[in-house]
């Protein structure tokens, strides 16, 4: 009988495991470790850490991985791993790390660190090849399979910005350190987008290795049999096992079955929030059914709170926000602007029973356009210390009482333009379905 059982449970974490690649919606796990970094001075030190304790691969991805100190002393780190044999494999975004891809190329090369670029950028006439304006804004690294990295940091010291140059405050920005199931489906997902930038080759390797295996073929088909036989036990109604603390999903946006899981993940926590809502993103500009799931929650009585740039990188972004502040401000939504620094975390806390770290804004080109990740949690302790930790950051902010002041036709005329270029652009981008 106990046999039996451990059969079962080792079968229930395979389907677990290839579940998440295929459902529409969170997939949670428990029995993670999950703590929070809060900019680049927490998370670049715990990264650099597990990096130098590597014992057989690296796989990372981010938008940016810039050429200033903080991007070569993280590119140090892995050149470092990589000469004592611990695979490495790396890959930025073609446009987002368009700049530091000479110095980049120059210390991996030598290493034997593997560097792939995701829709690289060769001049204008690059933005004409289909799909080039998704970009990959996931920012990830997975240790061993063991410790995984999740949050909205790209690897470019907080104090300096590519288009503002230096400043003396840190970005406010945010990540997470993960351990235990929840690590796996980061590195799957860090995989696949070095494959898809790889153009297959890194994939064929990986086909030869498993051809030299014993009976690959075998194994594949037990492993199928197996998971036959949980849905059919499923399906009986067996109850499922009881997730442990901490409870964690990863999330992606993606162009397959994970379209709009993240925007999905975020309404479904608003629609059953019962006393608060705080939401930090850098960029704001929700769509139709996210815009209702917070003013509907203002109106039952919780507390709806935003935290917003103040301190603005990209005009037409603080326009677009500001095109529905009226709307969040007349249905009891506040708004708060960060003035101290530029803003760029992606986090939210619902209750004190659901919490979400990463990489998507809520704007259509986070949440139907680029490639994210995001990571949700479910455990009144780590809600509490990001709660903690956002309220300090609203202190720290200004509330917006009401709409920068322009006459009926100016305010009307603002929204609709920047509803024509979010609208242009999400067709020129390929994006599909309502906003």
């Amino acid at each position: 009988m106990a046999a039996r059982e451990g059969f079962f449970a080792r079968v229930d974490h395979a389907s677990e495991a290839l579940r998440w690649t295929t459902s529409s919606r969170a997939v949670f796990s428990g029995g993670n470790q999950i703590e929070l970094l809060r900019g680049g001075d927490m998370l670049f030190p715990a990264m650099h850490q597990a990096i130098g304790g590597a014992l057989h691969e690296i796989w990372l991805a981010s938008y940016i991985f810039d050429d200033d100190a903080a991007g070569l002393g993280m590119a140090a780190a892995l050149c470092a791993a990589a000469r004592r044999g611990v695979r490495v494999r790396v890959v930025v975004d073609g446009f987002g790390s368009l700049h530091a891809l000479a110095a980049l190329r120059k210390q991996f090369e030598p290493a034997g660190v593997g560097l792939a670029v995701f829709r690289p950028v060769h001049g204008w006439w690059s933005w004409f090849v289909p799909g080039q304006l998704r970009r990959l804004h996931q920012k990830l690294c997975v240790v061993d399979g063991q410790i995984g990295f999740v949050g909205g940091i790209n690897l470019i010291d907080d104090r300096h910005d590519q288009r503002h140059g230096w400043s003396d405050a840190p970005r406010l920005d945010y990540a997470v350190r993960l351990c235990g199931p929840v690590v796996q489906p980061v590195e799957q997902t860090a995989r696949a987008m070095w494959t898809r930038a790889w153009f297959g080759r890194d994939w064929r390797g990986e086909v030869r290795e498993i051809a030299r295996s014993s009976q690959p073929v075998r194994k594949a088909r037990r492993l199928l049999r197996r998971l036959r036989i949980v849905r059919r036990r499923q399906a009986r109604g067996v109850t499922p096992r009881t997730l442990q603390p901490m409870q964690a999903a990863f999330l992606v946006r993606d162009n397959l079955r994970q379209r709009r899981s993240i925007e999905r993940s975020y309404i479904d926590a608003l629609r059953s929030a019962e006393q608060r809502i705080d939401l930090v993103s850098a960029y704001f500009y929700p769509g139709l059914e996210f815009r209702r799931a917070l003013t509907q929650a203002a109106q039952r009585g919780v507390r709806v709170r935003l935290l917003l740039q103040g301190k603005v990188d990209y005009r037409f972004a603080a326009l677009a926000a500001q095109a529905v502040y009226d709307e969040m401000l007349a249905q009891g939504v506040r708004i708060y602007e960060y003035t101290p620094a530029f803003l760029h975390a992606k986090v939210a806390c619902v209750d004190t029973r659901w919490a979400t770290v990463g990489s998507s804004n809520i704007d259509p080109l986070s949440l139907l356009v680029n490639l994210e990740a995001n990571v949700a949690v479910r455990d009144a302790g780590f809600v509490a210390t990001l709660a903690e930790a956002l309220e300090c950051d609203f202190a720290a902010s200004a509330e917006i009482t009401a709409s920068p002041p322009l006459a009926g036709w100016r305010r009307w005329l603002r929204r609709g333009l920047v509803a024509s270029v979010a609208r242009l652009y999400l067709r020129a981008a390929g994006a599909t379905g309502r906003y």
